[in-house]
């Protein structure tokens, strides 16, 4: 345990971050899930949908430092090739 206060302070705001990166992979994870998801299914319409939502996931994930520039390009780059691939 920290003794001193800006050890205090900084194991506090350690927590608290790490709960917002959290959040903020778990939605991005679960976006790209469900454009997988409704590829799998065959849906373009809601591949479609679920795409949008996805990109801007992943975009406020890589603001948020989260993940890299590279990492969300790639991401999105894929996702986006499998729903225009579709029929």
């Amino acid at each position: 345990m920290p003794n001193m206060k800006n050890a205090k302070k900084a194991v506090r705001k350690n927590t608290k971050r790490t709960v917002e990166n959290n959040n903020f992979e778990a939605s991005m994870k679960n976006a790209i899930k469900n454009v997988e998801k409704a590829v799998a299914n065959k849906d373009k319409e809601k591949a479609q949908a679920n795409l949008k939502t996805a990109v801007k996931r992943i975009d406020k994930a890589t603001a948020a430092g989260v993940t890299t520039k590279n990492a969300s390009a790639r991401n999105k780059s894929r996702l986006t090739k499998k729903v225009n691939s579709m029929e």
